[in-house]
């Protein structure tokens, strides 16, 4: 998009927010870089030009606007809807794999050499990825900054740098000012959150509006697993699994954001940490898109205008979410549960949680993948088949991450015993973040075209939904919304008592 010059810059004057994160301004009078939707004087035209990315802006000399946070918005939704090595690389670099594994651990996990990856980068998005790692990181320690009281050592460690001196260089940089200036800006503008490691750290997540949290949210609590997830005092909570420790999230949707609330074994896991619960949640997903493809439909239309901004509950953990879906064939919400409880509670390794009631992750491929099969209550080909795709995820034959190769993966799981069409396109949908899954029979999707007047025969209702590609498993939360079920409400029902 920001080589279309004319459209940025009409959006630049409109200061049209849905377009935070697509693009940013630099403004080549005051080396400044902003959001589309600064609320500052507008630039003259002649002074602009626009670049994809934040990396970009940074590595032609500009500095981030102090007044509209382009740090604080939210991501460009093209990395969750392409699925090319570019994405791919866009989504593990938010995750922290260049800080955790350098730039050849990443040019490796995706099959290319580092030189191929570079080139890649450059030309797609305007900076190669140490650039793009270095502005995530200024961009975490920014929100440490900010909203924390730790002290300038650990906002730099636990950003990412790996040196004091790094951190210093890399905020004056891109800020314009020193990291004790940042925090006395913020200080004038509201408190911040003390804190001591580990400890509880507070953040705002951004999101794209239009913006529904009630089936998302509502989603996530019915179908939490006892011991591993929860909804207290108005919050969804859950365990994490992340590079560096553990760590319990809770979730809270607002007006303006989404509050995050994060305790962690260690500070550095804070950026793989935040773009797992913004993925969990959808929160980069376009809107836009999603209506201008879905209300046209005379059936679908009214829900997607009545109710615009849905998004898909996704997870912070594919390989989990896999596991959890087999489970989950042909059972009630209910069982699947039980299910996935039991194993949590023999198998999930303990967790201390002082503001709850969490006690245990969800256990690893690896942990599952020694279990006797007979231990699951369900018929012996289900059994199999989560026994085999444990093994699989647990010897890395099949990667379900957040870099995973889509096709690869969907062809991988559609070649296993016990693996069907449903399961398929459950987990493409929640654990790999497909756009356009769509599971046909799947008992929600079903009854939900029958309220709306859709066929509901396989193959006409395929034939149907054809017409809202790329964004069908969006189409699947307008039609599991349509109906009355404890997925679609939130706060639950009793959840005040938690």
């Amino acid at each position: 998009m920001h080589e279309d010059f004319d459209r940025c810059y009409r959006v630049v004057q409109s200061k049209d927010a849905r377009f935070d994160g697509w693009f940013v301004t630099a403004v080549t009078t005051t080396r400044i870089y902003c959001r589309p939707s600064c609320p500052a004087r507008v630039p003259l035209a002649r002074n602009v030009t626009f670049y994809p990315t934040a990396a970009a802006a940074q590595r032609a000399g500009f500095r981030a606007c102090k007044r509209c946070r382009p740090d604080a918005s939210p991501g460009s939704p093209e990395w969750d809807v392409r699925q090319d090595v570019v994405a791919r690389a866009m989504r593990l670099i938010a995750d922290g794999v260049v800080e955790r594994a350098g730039v050849p651990g990443l040019a490796g996990h995706l099959g290319y050499s580092p030189r191929q990856l570079e080139r890649l980068l450059r030309a797609e998005v305007g900076a190669g990825p140490l650039a793009l790692a270095r502005a995530n990181r200024a961009q975490t320690a920014r929100v440490l900054v900010d909203t924390t009281e730790l002290t300038f050592s650990q906002v730099a460690f636990g950003a990412g740098f790996s040196s004091i001196r790094q951190f210093n260089d890399t905020v004056r940089s891109v800020f314009g000012c020193t990291p004790s200036e940042l925090r006395a800006r913020a200080a004038a503008t509201g408190p911040r959150t003390a804190v001591r490691i580990p400890g509880s750290l507070a953040f705002r997540l951004a999101f794209r509006r239009p913006f529904d949290p009630a089936s998302l949210f509502g989603h996530l609590a019915a179908t939490a697993v006892p011991g591993c997830e929860e909804v207290r005092s108005g919050s969804y909570r859950r365990t994490l699994r992340l590079p560096r420790g553990n760590g319990i999230v809770a979730l809270a949707p607002e007006a303006d954001h989404v509050a995050c609330r994060l305790t962690l074994d260690d500070v550095r896991d804070v950026p793989a940490a935040i773009a797992r619960c913004r993925r969990l949640l959808d929160l980069d997903a376009d809107p836009d898109a999603v209506a201008a493809a879905l209300a046209g439909d005379p059936a679908l239309g009214p829900s997607v205008v009545s109710a615009p901004g849905r998004r898909i509950p996704r997870t912070v953990d594919g390989a989990e979410m896999a596991l959890r879906v087999v489970l989950g064939q042909q059972v009630s919400t209910t069982a699947a549960r039980t299910h996935a409880a039991r194993l949590a509670e023999h198998h999930g390794a303990p967790i201390d949680d002082a503001a709850g009631g969490l006690t245990r992750m969800f256990p690893t491929p690896e942990a599952l993948s020694d279990m006797d099969p007979a231990e699951l209550a369900m018929p012996g080909a289900r059994r199999e088949a989560f026994a085999a795709l444990a093994r699989e995820l647990a010897d890395g034959r099949i990667d379900l991450g957040t870099g995973a190769d889509l096709v690869r993966a969907r062809h991988q799981l559609a070649g296993m015993a016990g693996i069907g069409t449903w399961t398929c396109e459950v987990i493409a949908m929640r654990a790999l973040g497909d756009p356009d899954a769509f599971p046909t029979t799947d008992t929600g999707v079903v009854k939900g075209a029958a309220a709306m007047g859709l066929p509901v025969t396989p193959a006409a209702l395929l034939a149907r939904s054809r017409r809202w590609r790329p964004w069908r498993s969006y189409a699947v939360q307008y039609l599991w919304a349509s109906l009355d079920h404890p997925t679609n409400r939130w706060p639950p029902a009793g959840a005040s008592c938690n």
